[in-house]
């Protein structure tokens, strides 16, 4: 009996190896070209991503309309992943007919310059291909592209944002929709370093719709309102060119984040005894 246990485990074993090292599918009869808007890239950074899809006299029609599959690994870390479907459907490409769109992605921050072993730059693995959206195995998944590319830690005048008053602890959940977050009261605030130069401003955050009906969201500089709205949907992502004028003479300058609606969890969902009084949450603060 201990031997006809020990044959199962090692054959348990050696299906769960294999299909953990299986090798995807290379395509054939396409090429792709990535290219970045920013010449060196570093962490904490946002950044564009153009793809150029190249159809060869090889190129076999798609029966279906794949998505594509867009991974960066920091070693064994997936770290960013920006998987969809590309601008023409795939079952539409032609031999000999470029698709080239571009897409905005953001490489968090995962540099440690405190490591000793840190050498200047960090590598991360880029890994593009096709699967078929109703496929929950991987076995549908095609490589079209595995890369590396180096990555630098941050300028040095990159603005340093300060989390000040009104935000809760950082939370994290992969398989929730911003992945990580901190919940605002009614009022949050960030201490922000003043660039005295125009830069780009990207707050990415969610609000409980089931919960919340019509809430306003208002940010604000300093004292100017720069924006005013009601999210139609629980996630938003909002992007702004701030030009220098607005930030103010100081060395710093107030970034405020405010809502009209509130709600206590224990109040309002059941089983819950977060007696927290929460806003809306904030995924990240970009500013470069």
């Amino acid at each position: 009996m201990w031997r006809k246990m020990t044959t199962t485990l090692l054959v348990l074993i050696m299906l769960m190896v294999s299909f953990n090292c299986k090798v995807k599918k290379q395509v054939k009869g396409i090429n792709l070209d990535v290219s970045f808007s920013e010449e060196k890239l570093s962490d904490n950074l946002i950044t564009d991503l153009q793809f150029a899809w190249k159809p060869d006299h090889d190129f076999i029609k798609m029966s279906q309309d794949y998505k594509i599959y867009v991974h960066f690994w920091h070693k064994d870390n997936l770290i960013l992943q920006d998987d969809h479907f590309p601008q023409v459907q795939t079952s539409k490409w032609e031999p000999g007919k470029e698709c080239i769109y571009s897409r905005r992605i953001y490489i968090p921050a995962f540099i440690d310059e405190f490591d000793p072993n840190f050498k200047g730059e960090e590598t991360l693995k880029l890994e593009v291909g096709f699967y078929s959206p109703y496929d929950r195995t991987g076995e549908t998944m095609q490589e079209v592209l595995n890369k590396k590319i180096k990555v630098f830690p941050p300028p040095l005048d990159t603005p340093e944002i300060i989390y000040e008053e009104g935000w809760y602890d950082l939370e994290e959940n992969p398989e929730a929709p911003l992945k990580q977050w901190r919940w605002t009261d009614k009022e949050a605030r960030c201490i922000i370093d003043n660039p005295y130069r125009d830069a780009l401003l990207v707050i990415k955050g969610g609000v409980n719709l089931g919960v919340l009906k019509d809430q306003k969201v208002i940010f604000k500089i300093n004292e100017l309102i720069l924006d005013e709205f009601i999210p139609e949907e629980e996630i938003f992502e909002k992007y702004y060119n701030i030009k220098k004028e607005m930030l103010g003479e100081e060395d710093e300058f107030i970034l405020t984040i405010t809502t009209d609606k509130t709600f206590i969890p224990a109040e309002t969902m059941p089983n819950s005894t977060d007696e927290r009084e929460l806003g809306m949450q904030i995924s990240f603060v970009y500013f470069r």
